[in-house]
């Protein structure tokens, strides 16, 4: 876990980096792309519009939907550039992690005035249907997504 934890630390430092040369209020693929580069000079991989494909009881999507960046394979960052996050932006986050079968994912709003308050952590705490046959809970029992940080 502490390499997850150095991860996300460089993702929201390059964030709040971004945000604070660049202000609240511009289009979500800006952010984007700033970030991204950002991400990529401080040595991490980085994919943007990471198209994903799934299945679903029979059916095959193609792509399903595009994560915004996933960094190190391990770490799903959703941005957003709206007035305020919605319970619904960290439930689709959620949705991401469990499809990618990622841990955790970072939601940040760019348009939030100081960027902690536009911060979320998400954490899929979901288990796996092989740990589950192996008489492993489904879910935890406490809630899945983890405060702001």
């Amino acid at each position: 876990m502490e390499e997850i934890d150095r991860i996300t630390g460089e993702i929201i430092g390059c964030a709040m980096r971004v945000h604070s040369r660049l202000g609240p209020g511009l289009y979500e693929s800006v952010y984007e792309v700033v970030l991204a580069r950002d991400l990529v000079r401080r040595g991490l991989y980085v994919e943007r519009q990471k198209a994903v494909s799934f299945e679903f009881d029979g059916m095959y999507f193609d792509e399903g939907f595009r994560a915004d960046l996933v960094v190190e394979d391990c770490v799903i960052v959703e941005l957003k550039s709206v007035s305020a996050l919605a319970p619904v932006h960290a439930r689709q986050l959620l949705t991401y992690l469990r499809l990618m079968d990622l841990r955790i994912g970072l939601l940040i709003n760019f348009s939030a005035v100081h960027l902690r308050d536009g911060l979320k952590r998400v954490l899929n705490a979901w288990v796996p249907a092989a740990s589950r046959d192996a008489g492993g809970p489904p879910y935890p029992s406490s809630d899945a997504s983890a405060p702001s940080v």
